[in-house]
């Protein structure tokens, strides 16, 4: 069996269970040749993508309830069969068949097997438009009522697309959007910056670059060891309570934790669990978190606020919560390169 239809399996198979694509295909295809890493993160970010299609294929041809690892196996069958001219058509049946097979479900090979052979790679008719842009309808809504139609449309299209790799100056790789967030700060040599939701660090980074004298924080100790070969302090903290800090700082950091749905592209799988009122459980962290980080910005200082999130209430709503004299700026998949970022500069 392909070693990376066996990593793209499993990995799928934790995806399911609430684990993060990116994460896992760092672990699991580390020790594949380029080319079996390269098809394993094809097909599952493939499927995680265009999961509504997948599984709409599905329905027609499987009528019956699936089992996950039966139903995974045919997601990727799908994809490949329909998606990647370089697999042969037999290769991508027979590789699910032993998928199952492999799983202990050696009852459901004959199924797999007959499904797929019916799947073709003609076409397809989508019966409504969040089929055809493999979106929830929940989310196409939102987008409709805060951008237009057309945008949202094109929002949808742009995360069935891999997102475009770019290289930060620091030589990390920072998405093009994520690195136009810590230039509004105007950064000047020797100043102190504090970063309260650091990690995994490329925006710190950014940071250093201009001289300054930087603390970067996150709540988890662990993510905080990403930034280890950076100069600066590292503190783990909870930035919904009271900072433990004494002094303020010139410039300030809150990029917030977010849906992330400005990132769909290359976190797809957000879209599947995200639930609208997830958004207000957020909105109420990132004011806290916010108004915390606040009492730490010096007279005639500056803070930004941002978020890879397109929703409102994670947005426009905190810091119209907050108050103030905002500048508003935002990237928007499908019109600007890169993930989707809103941010905000307050001068105080």
């Amino acid at each position: 069996m392909s070693p990376a239809r066996q990593a793209a399996f499993h990995i799928l198979m934790r995806v399911e269970g609430g684990a993060w694509a990116s994460e896992l295909l760092l672990a699991h295809t580390r020790d594949l040749d380029s080319r079996d890493a390269g098809l394993a993160r094809e097909i599952v970010f493939g499927c995680l993508r265009f999961q509504a299609q997948l599984d709409f294929l599905l329905a027609l041809h499987a009528r019956r309830r699936l089992d996950t690892e039966v139903r995974i196996a045919l997601r990727m069958g799908v994809y490949q069969i329909r998606c990647l001219d370089r697999v042969p058509g037999h290769a991508a049946v027979s590789e699910s068949v032993e998928l199952v097979k492999s799983a202990g479900l050696r009852s459901a090979a004959g199924l797999v097997n007959a499904v797929l052979r019916r799947v073709g790679g003609e076409p397809a008719k989508w019966p409504d438009r969040a089929t055809e842009l493999s979106c929830p309808t929940w989310l196409l809504d939102r987008w409709d009522e805060r951008f237009g139609r057309e945008i949202a449309d094109g929002i949808a299209r742009a995360f069935l697309q891999p997102p475009e790799a770019y290289v930060a100056a620091s030589g990390r790789v920072q998405d093009i959007g994520s690195q136009s967030i810590v230039p509004l700060l105007e950064l000047q040599p020797g100043e102190t910056f504090l970063d309260v939701c650091a990690a995994p660090g490329n925006k710190t980074a950014q940071a250093l670059e201009a001289g300054v004298q930087a603390i970067a924080c996150d709540v988890h100790a662990h993510r905080l060891r990403a930034l280890q070969d950076l100069n600066c302090r590292r503190v783990a903290l909870d930035a919904t309570r009271p900072l433990p800090f004494t002094t303020q700082f010139d410039k300030v950091l809150v990029d917030a934790p977010c849906s992330g749905t400005g990132t769909l592209g290359r976190n797809p799988e957000i879209k599947w669990r995200l639930r609208a009122s997830d958004l207000d459980e957020l909105h109420a962290r990132q004011v806290s978190i916010l108004r915390n980080a606040l009492e730490h910005v010096k007279p005639g200082g500056a803070i930004v606020y941002s978020t890879c999130s397109l929703e409102r209430e994670e947005n426009e709503d905190v810091i119209a919560e907050i108050g103030g004299e905002w500048q508003i700026s935002q990237r928007i998949p499908g019109r600007d390169p890169g993930d989707g970022f809103f941010a905000a500069l307050l001068r105080l």
